[in-house]
């Protein structure tokens, strides 16, 4: 515990230290998502593959622990309604094996959840959700 503290600390202070030199705001991103893999495993941040698959415009990950079960949660923001088709599962599915791939860690998850959601460009608190789940075991 510990030790994640300790990373914890240090990847605020890097980004803290870095937001106040001249660099690219892009540059910051990638070193702070670099920083984030290291805490949490390579491939934790969603590849540009996966985003291809659906034009998805914003792509994040939420890895949830508790008594019982073990969850990576998938999020794929505002794809191309062409791209998702008349079976997102098939898409789901596809996203679901290229993440547990490249994820170093999928191993010590027991499900997936990969989310769509698409927001109204006119009201962004209005925004519509696909869930599919899968286990993880399925893939590995």
């Amino acid at each position: 515990m510990k030790t994640i503290r300790l990373q914890a600390i240090t990847f605020l202070m890097a980004i803290f230290f870095l937001s106040s030199c001249s660099c690219q705001p892009e540059d910051i991103l990638k070193i702070a998502f670099k920083g984030m893999e290291k805490m949490v495993g390579d491939g934790f941040v969603p590849s540009d593959e996966i985003r291809a698959l659906g034009d998805f415009q914003g792509t994040s990950v939420n890895l949830k622990r508790t008594n019982d079960e073990s969850i990576i949660i998938l999020k794929l923001e505002n794809g191309d309604p062409k791209l998702l088709g008349d079976y997102p599962e098939v898409l789901a599915r596809k996203c679901a094996e290229i993440y547990l791939r490249d994820f170093e860690n999928s191993e010590n998850y027991e499900k997936i959840v990969v989310q769509f959601i698409q927001t109204d460009p006119l009201n962004p608190d209005n925004f519509a959700m696909q869930e599919h789940e899968f286990q993880t075991k399925d893939f590995l």
